[in-house]
């Protein structure tokens, strides 16, 4: 830099004596030929140069100024100190240290900027309750959050220091970027969910570390879980013992009548038979709920289609469906189980349309990457779909309350979903079942659990 700066300098002092020779050479000339002593001729021509050359320094230092001005304020911006300001000038200088200025007030502005995003966004990772961590190439830590802090116990000071190796979670940036596990932390330990992403900064990779603590929110489900479960039970026992009850009691007061009434055989007999209907009907209830609870993880096969929902749409005899077949596809499925679900949706797209005499349609299509099949009804439609999906609600009499929720719990195990909506045209429903197409490999199998889940009950 100093050397360019020399170059720069001594190429203006040469033009400068390039520009005033021709000058001096006159004054030289003239000074021969018309002083009147050699002397005199010497000491004038000594002066001028003396002056000249002052003058050539003065000249050099005001060129040179502002280009310094400039110098200076560049390096000031490389270094990052964005308030050094110069002075206004006129001509092509000025606008030259006009645009330097404001380039200078531009940067400052977006530092400011980045200070307070930064800030926010520091703000907002200490406010969140999941442990933020962020490593650069060498798994050097950069960044944890307050949660990862608090859950990893580190230092205030010296983040820069620690490697991933040193807090147990090397193998967290390497392998599947995401994954279910419980750990124990000084912090704490739990069930946790990891996340992992790559991000560039300043030009070098980087990966982003989540660590969300799920067994709070397991909880929460499991606890609200289980309450449903029992308001669900409460509920049915309710309704079949208070009246087993109260016709123990009557029966145990016409027993205990000195005499007997003439009657007494036939009370006892009615008595004993609602007793036993009752039972009956718990018994049911409680069997549907372990048939519900108890679903098997699919068994997966090569399936085609098409003979399946022939053979569905067949198996109800009080009404013939319409089936409007589209291309033949073969899915990896549990064949039986989706002939279950397509039965339960049929028997009760059947028993709303007969209310209106209307008809039922079934067909399915298929797309890039799912198949989608929809059952059309021509009934009065769904007045509420708050319960639609509820265990063992039903408005239909004698309904055991499980068809929807067990369809819904057979698709999904399928990776697929169920949804049920009022048709738009006309009154009626369209169940639409939509299921991923996948051949000739087997799915990952669901956990099974078996207690209580939040579709169990």
């Amino acid at each position: 830099m100093e050397k360019r700066r020399s170059s720069f300098e001594r190429v203006i002092v040469l033009r400068a004596l390039a520009v005033s020779f021709p000058a001096l050479l006159t004054l030289l000339l003239l000074l021969f030929l018309y002083a009147d002593t050699p002397l005199q001729g010497i000491l004038i021509f000594v002066g001028v140069m003396v002056l000249t050359g002052y003058l050539m320094h003065r000249f050099v230092q005001q060129m040179l100024y502002p280009i310094n001005t400039v110098t200076n304020l560049l390096e000031a911006l490389r270094e990052g100190d964005y308030t050094l300001r110069a002075t206004q000038r006129s001509g092509a200088l000025g606008v030259l240290i006009s645009k330097v200025n404001h380039l200078s007030e531009t940067l400052r502005t977006e530092r400011l900027r980045a200070e307070e995003a930064s800030a926010l966004l520091n703000k907002v990772l200490d406010e969140v309750d999941v442990a933020v961590l962020a490593f650069d190439e060498n798994t050097t830590l950069r960044l944890a959050n307050r949660r990862a802090r608090s859950l990893l116990q580190l230092p205030t000071e010296a983040l820069d220091q620690l490697l991933a190796e040193q807090l147990g979670l090397r193998d967290y940036l390497t392998g599947a970027p995401e994954r279910i596990e419980h750990r124990s932390f000084v912090g704490g330990q739990g069930r946790y969910e990891i996340h992992r992403r790559s991000f560039r900064d300043r030009g070098r990779e980087h990966q982003l570390l989540v660590l969300s603590d799920l067994t709070r929110a397991l909880r929460e489900q499991e606890r609200a879980a289980w309450q449903r479960l029992i308001r669900v039970l409460g509920h049915e026992l309710n309704n079949s013992l208070t009246p087993i009850r109260s016709i123990a009691q009557s029966l145990a007061r016409i027993a205990a009548r000195e005499p007997l009434p003439a009657d007494w055989r036939d009370d006892m007999s009615d008595g004993l038979n609602t007793i036993a209907d009752r039972s009956a009907g718990l018994s049911r209830f409680l069997s549907a709920y372990a048939s519900l609870a108890r679903l098997p993880a699919p068994r997966p096969q090569n399936t085609e289609l098409a003979p399946l929902m022939r053979r569905a749409v067949k198996f109800d005899p009080r009404m013939t469906l319409q089936l409007t077949e589209g291309e033949a596809i073969t899915i990896w499925m549990d064949a039986d189980q989706i002939e279950q679900a397509l039965i339960n949706l049929i028997k009760n797209a059947i028993e709303a349309s007969l209310v209106n005499k209307g008809a039922v349609m079934a067909s399915w299509s298929v797309s890039n990457a799912s198949v989608r099949i929809e059952i059309i009804d021509e009934g009065p439609g769904l007045a509420n779909f708050d319960n639609l999906f509820v265990p063992f609600f039903t408005t239909k009499p004698g309904g055991s309350g499980i068809g929807l929720v067990l369809a819904r719990q057979i698709v999904e195990a399928h990776f697929g979903t169920l949804s049920l909506n009022n048709r738009l045209e006309r009154t009626g429903c369209v169940a639409i079942i939509e299921l991923p197409i996948q051949t000739n490999s087997r799915p990952e199998e669901p956990e099974t659990n078996p207690g209580p889940s939040e579709s169990d009950v």
